[in-house]
């Protein structure tokens, strides 16, 4: 997808041993199937699950199997928090990448006010970062945001594609300002992001200089 040199570069990859993973980022390290404590030179992590939305209360979950971002941080901090190798916070990598589901799922609700319950969304984002933060889990952040699923294959020529493009827009500036707002008072923290939404426009826009002309 042209996104792995990319944030290799930004998070100078060697010096991470063990990564946090609420994302899904099992291509950038190599480690697939099988025990994490088995990967090298790179642990990870996993706590992530497919068709999560940010918080049921807000957004109801895809199946009733599904583990929202605020159940996996709480899953992690109550299981696993204190019984995971610890590594030096220099050597930490935990990422964030989440909002793909959230700004799909809202077209199906009767949302009258997107600024507010953007900010509603990032409070309980940013409660679930917080509790991490809280149970020792320090070093650096990756935040990823929204990349363009209005033009994904499933959305072309779509009337709900413009909606998507709006809502991705919103819950991107949402996000940055609390990124933002989470690294000025965390200053002992190595807080980055990766502009996905960028990225992969570009990608879009310029398909033959990354060799994918497929669609």
């Amino acid at each position: 997808m042209g996104l792995t040199g990319c944030v290799a570069s930004i998070i100078a990859w060697d010096r991470h041993s063990h990564i946090l993973d609420i994302a899904q980022l099992e291509f950038l390290t190599g480690c697939f199937e099988g025990r994490p404590s088995d990967c090298h030179p790179h642990q990870l992590w996993d706590f992530s699950f497919a068709g999560a939305d940010i918080d049921k209360s807000l957004l109801p979950l895809h199946h009733n199997f599904t583990v929202d971002l605020v159940g996996q941080v709480h899953q992690w901090a109550h299981y696993a928090s204190s019984v995971l190798p610890r590594t030096p916070a220099s050597a930490t990598l935990t990422a964030w990448w989440i909002g793909i589901n959230d700004t799909g799922d809202v077209l199906g609700h009767n949302i009258t006010d997107f600024g507010a319950f953007w900010r509603e969304e990032m409070a309980s984002y940013f409660g679930a970062v917080e509790l991490a933060y809280a149970h020792d889990l320090r070093g650096s952040y990756l935040f990823i945001n929204v990349p363009p699923e209005d033009r994904s294959p499933n959305n072309l020529g779509k009337s709900s594609a413009p909606a998507i493009a709006a809502r991705i827009e919103e819950y991107n500036a949402a996000l940055a300002a609390y990124v933002k707002d989470f690294a000025q008072s965390h200053p002992d923290m190595n807080v980055m992001t990766f502009d996905a939404h960028t990225w992969f426009n570009d990608i879009l826009d310029n398909a033959k200089n990354y060799h994918n002309t497929t669609g």
